[in-house]
C-alpha cells in the first residue's frame, strides 16, 4: 500500500503539468497590482492637471480684470468651467483667497481647507477679495472619489470619513487697475 502511494507521488513530482499555473498565480496579483496603481496615478495626475489648468485660466481672467470685482461664487464656476472636471464639481471644489504682503510674506495655512462630506456644512474660510494692485493667494482644493479605493494606491491616500480624497492647486496674481 505504501509502495504505489510512494509512486505515485514520485510522478506528481516529476510531472511538468502545472508549472505554468504555478508561475501565473504568482506573478499575475503583482502586475493586476501595477496595473491599477498606474490606473489610479493617471487619474490622479489628470485631475490635478485639469485643476490647475483651470486655476490657471481663472487667474489670468482675474488680472486681466474679466472677472472683477473676483467673488467666490464667480471664481469657483469660472475654475469648474476652465478645468472640465465635470461631475460635480461646484459641490466637490472649495477656494481660499488672502491678500498678501510680499514684504511680510505670511501665506496660507499649510493645511488645505478641504471639507469632509460627513461634516456639516462649513462657510468659506477664507475669502476677501482684495484692492487693485495687491498680491492675492488663491488656493483650490478639489475633492473626488478614488477608482480603485481598495487598491494599493487607493489605500495609501489620505481619505476623509466619507472615503474621498482630494487634490489642491495653488496661484498668485496681482489685481491689475
Amino acid at each position: 500500500m505504501i509502495r504505489p502511494l510512494a509512486r505515485s507521488l514520485a510522478r506528481f513530482r516529476r510531472g511538468t503539468d502545472g508549472a505554468v499555473t504555478v508561475e501565473f498565480v504568482i506573478v499575475f496579483p503583482v502586475l493586476m497590482l501595477f496595473l491599477l496603481f498606474a490606473l489610479e496615478l493617471s487619474f490622479i495626475t489628470l485631475r490635478h492637471a485639469m485643476l490647475e489648468r483651470g486655476l490657471d485660466l481663472t487667474v489670468r481672467q482675474i488680472r486681466l480684470g474679466y472677472a472683477t470685482p473676483p467673488d467666490h461664487p464667480t471664481i469657483k464656476g469660472m475654475v469648474c468651467d476652465f478645468s472640465k472636471l465635470g461631475g460635480n464639481c461646484e459641490q466637490n471644489l472649495r477656494l481660499e483667497m488672502k491678500p498678501v504682503d510680499p514684504r511680510a510674506y505670511s501665506g496660507l495655512d499649510p493645511r488645505a481647507d478641504c471639507f469632509d462630506a460627513a461634516e456639516p456644512t462649513r462657510p468659506v474660510r477664507q475669502f476677501t477679495a482684495g484692492q487693485r494692485n495687491q498680491l492675492m493667494i488663491l488656493r483650490a482644493c478639489l475633492k473626488y472619489s478614488p477608482f480603485f479605493p481598495g487598491a494599493t494606491l487607493g489605500e495609501a491616500l489620505h481619505t476623509d470619513s466619507s472615503g474621498m480624497a482630494a487634490v489642491t492647486s495653488m496661484a498668485a496674481f496681482v489685481q491689475e487697475p
